[in-house]
């Protein structure tokens, strides 16, 4: 695995055509200042994040790239999961595929360790996440065998989840 810079990352994320990211956390400290907001103004703080979030899906998936995401929950959902899936809507409505997959039925599958990106079917990238949930380091591999599992699990894991749309928070 090779560290990497959170720019590299963003080149990457940027580069690829084919994304699926696996996310396993209850909760993330990046988005902690709109949580923070969220809690007090729900239906107005999410609306320009949210529509620059769902015009980056837009020109994405114009471009003929594309998204498709998985949260693993736990349920019922955590405080940080509930304001996601609103933040999330925009984003679905511009074509993101996402599904949430409950903890509860994750059991019998391999997962990885940290959140992984699938990127292009031939690279892997792993936020590695401290115990506060702040992001420590950023591992990227190319390795045949680690992608390959990763994309394996996220197939199980995507068969057993449960659209975005049909989800009920």
């Amino acid at each position: 695995m090779e560290s990497i810079s959170p720019e590299r990352r963003g080149e990457l994320i940027n580069s690829t055509r084919h994304y699926l990211k696996l996310e396993l956390r209850d909760s993330y400290q990046i988005d902690h200042d709109l949580l923070t907001t969220w809690r007090h103004a729900p239906s107005t703080v999410l609306a320009g994040p949210a529509l620059a979030w769902q015009n980056r899906v837009a020109g994405d998936l114009s471009a003929g790239r594309t998204w498709l995401r998985l949260r693993v929950v736990s349920e019922p959902l955590s405080e940080y999961h509930r304001f996601a899936y609103e933040f999330a809507g925009p984003g679905v409505d511009a074509g993101e595929q996402m599904r949430y997959l409950p903890r509860r039925l994750a059991s019998a599958i391999p997962l990885p360790g940290n959140d992984c990106f699938v990127l292009d079917d031939h690279t892997a990238m792993f936020n590695v996440l401290d115990g506060d949930n702040n992001r420590v380091d950023i591992q990227l591999t190319t390795d045949p065998d680690i992608v390959k599992f990763c994309r394996d699990t996220f197939g199980a894991a995507w068969a057993l989840a449960t659209p975005y749309n049909e989800y009920h928070v």
